[in-house]
């Protein structure tokens, strides 16, 4: 059986998804020197506006965008 959601592309994540505000995720990062392209939890290449996300499954985050769960990359 092929379930729906793993032929759905992944959607751009909405700050009203329960997961994006446990994590206190915004789509434009305040904190200075931190954000989702530069967070060791990010996928997807580099330079794209919307990423992958390990945190937040099916959904793609801002690259200008910041979460609780931000790590500097390594």
């Amino acid at each position: 059986m092929v379930l729906a959601y793993a032929l759905s592309p992944p959607s751009e994540i909405k700050l009203d998804d329960p997961l994006a505000a446990a994590m206190k995720y915004t789509h434009k990062s305040e904190k200075e020197g931190q954000n989702c392209a530069n967070c060791n939890l990010i996928q997807g290449e580099d330079g794209q506006e919307w990423r992958p996300c390990a945190i937040f499954p099916g959904k793609l985050v801002a690259s200008e965008g910041w979460c609780a769960a931000w790590v500097k990359k390594v």
